[in-house]
Order: structure tokens, then sequence, then C-alpha cells
């Protein structure tokens, strides 16, 4: 069950960020200003999980700057990584952290791909910048977005041994024991190789299910596919 909830998290939260980030960077005109955000958005990705972790874990500490803060409203600090309540949204938003800027790359190439053209013809017509982003923009990029989403939801189950594994403590372990680390347990500490491998396949198929149900759902809403 903590796999489906953070999974669906991760899909509910974090799939957006990226095509909102896209569009907020391709708005920029500065291009000492674009190329700036996008270094410092893109930089997370190279990152271990080990460090990502390290990084949250000081964040929000109890002499962390997000309970520094607190405290200046007089607040009484909170382990946020010591309660089960605030892990999933953790695991969600440390994942934002550190993928979403990657994430624009394929966006970033898909919004250069369209046509001038058609912004100066809406210029003219006397759109503004947010409904050129909202007739013009979007509707062109839904194709790679559709795409996208086809190839996250067959990782569905994939949340991420590695940040998990990092960002869990004693205390948070009712939320955040997913399937991989299930099978990190029962394979490599248990030495149970023939579940561990029964279970790799499980999320297999059901990837491979999702994939094809949601390929197919799309073709008949939108007309985009993988296939």
């Amino acid at each position: 069950m903590n796999t489906v909830i953070i999974g669906g998290l991760k899909l509910l939260i974090g799939f957006p960020f990226p095509i909102i980030l896209a569009l907020m960077i391709n708005e920029v005109r500065q291009i000492f200003f674009k190329r700036t955000v996008q270094t410092i958005s893109y930089l997370p990705h190279f990152f271990s999980w080990v460090i990502i972790a390290g990084l949250t874990f000081d964040i929000l500490s109890a002499g962390g700057i997000v309970n520094e803060i607190r405290s200046w409203f007089g607040a009484d600090p909170i382990l946020f990584m010591q309660k089960a309540g605030y892990f999933r949204f953790i695991v969600v938003l440390t994942g934002i952290w550190k993928e979403a800027g990657w994430g624009t790359i394929v966006l970033l190439a898909a919004l250069s791909g369209i046509n001038p053209q058609l912004y100066e013809a809406a210029t003219v017509d006397g759109a503004g910048r947010f409904k050129q982003m909202w007739f013009i923009t979007l509707p062109l990029l839904m194709p790679t977005v559709v795409i996208l989403f086809l190839l996250n939801i067959g990782s569905f189950l994939d949340i991420g041994f590695e940040q998990v594994y990092n960002l869990l403590t004693p205390m948070t372990y009712e939320v955040g024991d997913i399937i991989d680390t299930y099978v990190y347990r029962a394979g490599i500490v248990e030495g149970q190789y023939s579940l561990s491998t029964a279970i790799g396949i499980f999320q297999s198929v059901i990837g491979l299910v999702l994939i094809v149900s949601c390929n197919k759902l799309s073709k008949k809403v939108s007309g985009e596919g993988l296939w």
C-alpha cells in the first residue's frame, strides 16, 4: 500500500511540476537569467541520493533552516524526518528537487520547436502572454506531455530504492516501507533470491499492463500514444 500511495503522490504532484517549470522558463526573455535558472535546476540531478538525503535531514532537523524560520514566528521545532505524517510528502518533494529540472529538458526542446509565427499572429490579434501560453503553447506541448506520462506510468511501482532507503528512519518505517525496500531485505539481507526475483517480475508486469492500458486510453481520448 505504501508503494501505491507514494507512487500516486509522485504522479499527481511530481509529474506536473517539470511541465510548469518548463513553461515558466520558456517565458523568461533574459538569456542570462534563463540559463542560470536552468543550471541551478539541473544541478541536483547529478547529486547522489545520499547527498540529497543528507541535505534534507540537515534542512529539516531541529536546528535546520526550516525550524529556524518557524522559530521567528514563535512556533516550536518539529522533527520532520521522524514524523510519519510528513514522510511521504518529503519523498515527493525531494524527488521534485532532484529531478524536476532535468525533466524539463525534453519539454523545453519541444517548446523550442513551436513555430514563432504562431505567437506573432497571436500578438497581432491582441493575445497577451497568458493567452498565447494557454491557446498555443499548451496544446502544442500536449503530445510530448502524453508521451512522458506514458513513460512515467510504466514505473509507477518503481518508487526508487535509493531515495526511500536513505530517507527512512525507524519512526517512519510504517509509512515508508515500499516494495523495493522489502525486496532488499528479502533478497540481499535474507538471501531469498527467488522471492525477490518474483516480486521484480510482478512489478514489471504491472508496469507493462499500466503502459498498455494508458496508451490505449490516450489514443482514444487524444489520438496520441507510444504506438
